[in-house]
């Protein structure tokens, strides 16, 4: 690769950085987004993460064990149903802000 080429390939990625700054100065984040993200798991999960049945129980769970169960889903490591499939439907933000609310919430006693 010559030098010319070594700059221009340099200046591109740049260019592309400059471009993509605006995508990361976002707007003020919806206060309730973590807990309405988290609302489509309530269907199987129980509200706030409360699970009845056979269902694993979320509330309480620490963040990064939920992160790294649903990375194996996502990845297939795990065997699931349907958690492989919906994983797959969210964005790595979005996944961690759902994790840390269930963190937040208190288990079952």
């Amino acid at each position: 690769m010559t030098p010319t080429h070594r700059l221009a390939g340099l200046a591109a990625i740049a260019a592309s950085a400059l471009l993509a700054a605006p995508a990361f100065a976002q707007a003020p984040q919806d206060p309730n987004l973590a807990r309405n993200l988290a609302a489509t798991c309530a269907n199987c999960h129980g509200t706030n993460g409360q699970a009845r049945g056979d269902i694993k129980p979320l509330a309480g769970v620490s963040a990064d064990k939920m992160l790294a169960m649903l990375a194996d889903y996502r990845s297939g490591a795990q065997p699931a149903t349907i958690m492989h499939q919906i994983v797959k439907g969210y964005t790595e933000p979005q996944l961690q802000l759902i994790a840390s609310f269930f963190a937040a919430q208190k288990p079952k006693q």
